[in-house]
């Protein structure tokens, strides 16, 4: 499981020109760009969801627990894009959807176990995604299965 967080101001996503998740410029959130791969599972989706949710990146070292700052859930199976070879990407390492979509599920709902306010994308769809990144702070979180 990969995690693409990115600090940020505000953030939306939308399909088909209607407003699905939302980061209002309200303060700070965290956009979740979540890649699931064929190891993953609910245990390891729950520990992901612990390590952002208390990840120090937000402003004063503050993590979105301490200041429960929104976050905002998009799946991207594009995080596991093998680029070695060639200059087409493979996907091979991406989970298929009926392993992806529940794994999704399961860290987003963890997320909001643990006290999160979670906005998402919409699993699958072609979805647009804005943003205003602040810093900018980018972090890729990854944990062995």
């Amino acid at each position: 499981m990969r995690v693409l967080v990115q600090r940020v101001k505000s953030a939306r996503v939308t399909v088909d020109g209607a407003t699905v998740g939302e980061i209002k410029p309200s303060g700070q959130g965290l956009l979740a760009l979540v890649g699931i791969t064929h190891t993953d599972d609910v245990a390891l989706a729950a520990k992901m969801a612990e390590k952002l949710w208390r990840l120090r990146i937000l402003d004063d070292e503050a993590a979105a627990a301490d200041v429960d700052a929104p976050i905002l859930v998009v799946s991207q199976f594009t995080l596991y894009a093998n680029t070695v070879k060639g200059r087409r990407p493979s996907w091979n390492a991406a989970a298929p959807r009926p392993v992806a979509e529940p794994l999704i599920d399961a860290f987003t709902a963890a997320l909001r176990e643990l006290g999160a306010q979670v906005g998402t994308g919409v699993f699958g769809a072609d979805m647009q995604v804005e943003l205003v990144n602040d810093g900018p702070v980018t972090v890729l979180l990854e944990l062995d299965a």
